[in-house]
């Protein structure tokens, strides 16, 4: 057990070099983490790390679908719903259904049963790689809501056909009527299961007396309950983390502490990290274990069964997003749609980004070893290859080209959207606005009003007024020098601050716990002053 987990702290490690290296490179890190797990599943010394499907669901899926929901807006989200809800369910299930038709056409002995099950392993896109990308090169917001809203609910129905074509195969029926009754079930109580715990989590942030650390370590047990309860009852975990992750998500504000944001973004941010890190290393180390697993077939047809189910899934992806396209068009003639014209470019770019995942592979190894009847599972190690071959493919291939495929194609953002920094100018000068309308009020009210609220009403009146000239002057006349300026001198303004707070930490008198408070303020200023020259610059 101390070398395990010996062995898992070096992994660590490695994946900490090989992300300072992706970021070197400026690659994914996903990409980068995969084929350095298969370069160290050459060596003997992880040989013996494999990974425990129950692991993987049970332990690393419910972090990462929550923090998933949790960073996903609900507003962007029900703005495309009908978009992320066609790729998550109909599409699902037609690549499924064109997966099943091409292996059993291709495989020799392979049945349509087995086809499904291929089918439903492999359908479901990784948001996890394709937004990391996204994210690195300049994208607009809305293919990379829809692209992290479908990983949301994908994983589900891919998960749902996985598991009748399981039942299928090892018990040789399948009732059409009794398996559309059994998905609408599975997908109506896991999402009633996730919102019903979602609500008890909520009372218990917003009644009872919680602390910071309480309210946190509360956020991390709530996946888990979610998905245990759901898959105890045997619905869909999937759904009941997504569902309940949004409806917290939306009701943050109203249940955790100021301070309890704060910090509990950090805190997931770097378990997120590792686990993510983990997931994809894990899945390069598992390549000896599953060649070793093939048997009678031989390498090379196993590597061109693979090559071909993954030509297959990228094509159908590429023709379910043009479709979709061409059906939004058709459909905006009689219901309100968010774009009535995404073109050709933007799905274009969505299908591209659909890279495999641990999910995928996760699936894979937990087909059973034995049926019912003690006999072998059938093909299931060329199953396992086969998505591996796929993960390595989609992940390296298309991870690889996407951001040239953006940079070539250029994204086009949804019409009538106003720009980004509009919406900033717009947004500042209402928070202004109504702080001015607020201490006039109350000075109006009181009889005494100090020097602090006179200077801080006087402030407020030149932010507006400067807000309300910028907005107003055309875009040849943006101050650009001056405010570049500003925040470079502000900088300094806080390096020297910072050396101030040092000077006074060698004081006695002084508490450490205020100049740390101090501290962290000048830093969350430097951190806000940065990004916004690295979004001037970009």
């Amino acid at each position: 057990m101390q070398h395990l987990f010996i062995q898992y702290v070096y992994l660590i490690l490695i994946i900490l070099a090989l992300v300072m290296f992706a970021n070197r490179l400026r690659l994914a890190y996903p990409i980068v983490l995969v084929v350095g797990g298969l370069a160290l599943s050459f060596t003997s010394t992880f040989s013996n790390i494999t990974i425990d499907p129950e692991l993987v669901f049970f332990i690393f899926l419910p972090p990462l679908l929550f923090d998933s929901a949790w960073q996903v807006s609900w507003k962007e989200f029900w703005k495309w719903r009908r978009v992320i809800t066609s790729f998550a369910f109909p599409i699902v299930i037609l690549t499924s259904s064109v997966i099943a038709l091409v292996s059993w056409a291709c495989i020799p002995g392979f049945t349509l049963a087995l086809g499904f099950l291929l089918g439903g392993i492999v359908s479901p896109p990784d948001a996890i790689s394709a937004s990391t990308i996204m994210r690195q090169v300049k994208v607009p917001k809305g293919l990379v809501s829809i692209v992290e809203g479908e990983s949301l609910l994908n994983d589900a129905s891919s998960l749902i056909v996985f598991r009748f074509a399981i039942a299928a195969v090892i018990t040789g029926q399948f009732h059409m009527s009794e398996a559309v009754g059994s998905f609408f079930l599975v997908i109506i109580m896991g999402t009633l299961i996730g919102l019903a715990i979602g609500f008890i989590f909520y009372a218990i942030h917003k009644w009872l007396p919680t602390t910071p650390s309480i309210e946190i370590i509360l956020t991390l047990v709530t996946p888990y309950c979610m998905y245990y309860t759901a898959e105890h009852y045997h619905f869909s975990g999937v759904l009941a983390v997504v569902s309940g992750g949004l409806l917290l998500s939306a009701q943050r504000h109203r249940m955790l502490s100021y301070r309890s944001r704060i910090e509990g973004v950090n805190v997931w941010a770097n378990i997120v990290f590792v686990l993510n890190g983990l997931v994809f290393l894990l899945i390069g180390l598992q390549l000896p274990s599953i060649v070793n697993q093939l048997g009678d077939i031989s390498l090379g047809r196993a590597i061109g069964y693979g090559l071909t189910i993954s030509l297959a899934l990228i094509i159908c992806r590429l023709l379910c997003t043009l479709g979709a396209s061409v059906f939004t068009v058709f459909i905006s003639r009689y219901i309100t749609v968010a774009d009535n014209s995404p073109g050709w470019r933007n799905p274009l770019v969505i299908g591209w980004a659909g890279m495999r995942g641990v999910v995928s592979l996760a699936a894979a190894l937990s087909i059973p070893l034995l049926m019912n009847n003690n006999q072998a599972f059938p093909y299931r190690n060329l199953i396992l290859f086969i998505t591996f071959i796929v993960i390595l493919v989609t992940l390296v291939f298309q991870g690889l080209t996407l951001p040239w495929l953006i940079r070539k194609l250029k994204p086009t953002p949804v019409r009538n959207t106003i720009p980004e920094h509009i919406q900033e100018l717009n947004i500042q000068k209402k928070i202004a606005k109504c702080s001015i309308e607020f201490l006039e009020e109350r000075s109006n009210k009181g009889k005494n009003v100090s020097e602090h609220l006179k200077n801080l009403h006087e402030r407020l009146k030149i932010d507006l007024k400067l807000l309300t000239e910028q907005l107003d002057s055309s875009s040849e006349n943006s101050p650009e020098r001056g405010i570049r300026n500003f925040q470079l001198i502000y900088l300094e303004l806080l390096e020297k601050q910072r050396t101030t707070l040092n000077k006074v930490n060698h004081l006695q008198e002084y508490d450490e716990e205020l100049i740390r408070k101090y501290m962290s303020l000048i830093d969350m200023e430097e951190y806000k002053i940065r990004e916004k020259m690295v979004e001037e610059s970009s």
